[in-house]
């Protein structure tokens, strides 16, 4: 098949194959971000160790992540390398059972983020792909990986309930087995289209704007203010007595406001520009980790869970909805990693400055956040400043 015929018919039931691919690499961050450092914990790691651990992770991630774009990008076939990223992931799930002391964690926990670093941009690539060729829903696709998270998250929480936070490495290993499966399933796209005759000499010299540079770093800033939240807000919620099930409620509670904002995403994208969605995510989440360590009580704090819509959500599909506008098909995956790039860089060193604050100050630390997302702000605002105000150069 030719790339103009793949330009005219996409593979059958791709928002289907996407959404199943979306929900399976989100899935794996359903069992990480609540429940491994409960795990870390178990080991009696301390509030450092379990810092060190978190953000060693994201900086391999960092590392592999730009690389494997640009690989992806020169393959004749992007998701081929879905399946070689789960494989050696679970291949790590499977040592996670063999590893108790903190070096051992530390490092076979750091090659598994390097090895499933891949998985997730790729996906994003190859669904924005079909968001360019065929106009496919952006959101009603990338829902399902919220709703693969919910799902995670709540029968993990019911398992450790039981079962204890043993059970967290048994959860990697069939996650990733879906991963797996899930790989062999999703679109073939083939190569990116070639572009016009007329426009390929100039475009091919053209890099990525600056000033999409600048809103991902934007973009990254924000996320990385949801550092601690990811790494302590289960051990935060435990000490306030909380109980693992109702702490699996709280993480999808979150999750579940931002299922809402992707299916509605294409009425919202119609009525509200990408910058203006940015902007209102990241006033909310100045706000939300200001007010997280303020005794709200059950109800206050599930409120305040709910703003992950905002903080989360809006970043996000403000920064996808810009990307799709401006980055050319044959940059998608680089791209892509690219971002993964910045948001794994600062949200790693946001994890290590968040076992140093909450060691320090406990819950009060997430203010340290609340200061990130500001920055955040700014940088946001200062890429739309920059960015070209002719529609022709992307503005």
């Amino acid at each position: 098949m030719t790339s103009a015929d793949q330009a005219l018919s996409p593979p059958r039931l791709f928002p289907l194959r996407c959404a199943l691919a979306y929900g399976a690499a989100v899935a794996v961050n359903g069992v990480i971000l609540p429940y491994f450092p409960v795990w870390l914990q178990g080991l009696a790691f301390s509030s450092f160790e379990i810092g060190i651990v978190l953000a060693a992770q994201m900086i391999l991630r960092v590392a592999a992540a730009p690389f494997a774009g640009m690989l992806a990008d020169r393959m004749t076939e992007r998701s081929s390398m879905l399946a070689w990223s789960a494989i050696l992931s679970l291949i790590t799930a499977v040592m996670l059972f063999g590893t108790t002391n903190f070096w051992p964690v530390l490092i076979v926990f750091g090659l598994q983020a390097a090895v499933f670093a891949p998985y997730p941009p790729i996906v994003e690539a190859i669904t924005v792909t079909g968001v360019r060729r065929w106009g496919f829903e952006y959101g009603a696709m990338r829902v399902w990986g919220s709703i693969g998270f919910v799902a995670v998250t709540l029968a993990v929480g019911e398992l450790i309930g039981i079962w204890g936070a043993g059970i967290v490495p048994s959860a990697l290993v069939v996650t990733f087995l879906v991963t797996l499966a899930v790989a062999f399933a999703a679109p073939k796209l083939g190569t990116p289209l070639p572009l016009p005759a007329a426009q390929s000499a100039s475009a091919s010299a053209r890099r990525t704007p600056l000033h999409l540079h600048v809103l991902m770093l934007g973009a990254a800033l924000i996320q990385a203010s949801h550092g601690m939240y990811y790494a302590f807000s289960t051990l935060y919620w435990q000490q306030a007595g909380l109980s693992s099930s109702t702490i699996g409620v709280l993480w999808s509670a979150g999750v579940v406001a931002e299922i809402l904002v992707f299916f509605s995403s294409g009425w919202i994208a119609r009525r509200v520009s990408p910058w203006t969605l940015m902007r209102w995510g990241c006033v909310a989440s100045v706000i939300r980790w200001a007010l997280f360590p303020l005794p709200l009580g059950l109800w206050g704090t599930l409120a305040l869970q709910l703003s992950h819509a905002l903080t989360f959500a809006l970043v996000h599909l403000g920064l996808q909805h810009r990307l799709v506008e401006s980055v050319r098909e044959d940059q998608e995956a680089s791209v892509q990693g690219a971002y993964v790039f910045y948001g794994g860089a600062l949200l790693g060193l946001s994890t290590l400055a968040s076992g140093l604050l909450y060691k320090q100050f406990g819950g009060f630390g997430f203010l340290g956040m609340s200061l990130i997302a500001l920055a955040g702000l700014a940088t946001i605002s200062l890429a739309a400043r920059l960015q070209p105000q002719r529609s022709g150069s992307g503005g």
